[in-house]
């Protein structure tokens, strides 16, 4: 069926406005849902700063889980030194070492990629 309508362009500016506000809204319910779930967890605006100025992530989310670097290497199954080392950005660590931090942290990888 290849039916077509014409609409003045001023129409469908305003038609393609609401389509995105309505995808914005469906965006913000699904989060708030995910939150609400237990899904998904708020950054608090402190440690979102941080990552957005650049501080190295492991150590954002080492410092909101309430971690020492001691601590999140037992838990991860990762030494110490591996843990300093990524945090100051001398080594980057490898996917499996990286994994096991993010599990331990509660977070997704990706968080913790830079």
């Amino acid at each position: 069926m290849n039916e077509m309508v014409t609409i003045p362009r001023e129409e469908y500016d305003r038609l393609q406005a609401a389509a995105e506000d309505l995808a914005d809204l469906q965006s913000y319910d699904r989060a708030k849902a995910a939150v609400a779930a237990g899904e998904e967890e708020l950054v608090p605006a402190e440690y979102a700063n941080r990552l957005l100025n650049g501080d190295s992530p492991l150590r954002v989310y080492r410092n909101w889980r309430g971690l020492t670097q001691a601590a999140l290497a037992a838990r991860a199954g990762v030494n110490r030194v591996t843990v300093t080392e990524i945090e100051t950005r001398r080594k980057q660590g490898s996917v499996t070492t990286l994994r096991a931090l993010a599990g331990a942290l509660g977070v997704a990888l990706d968080d913790l990629a830079e």
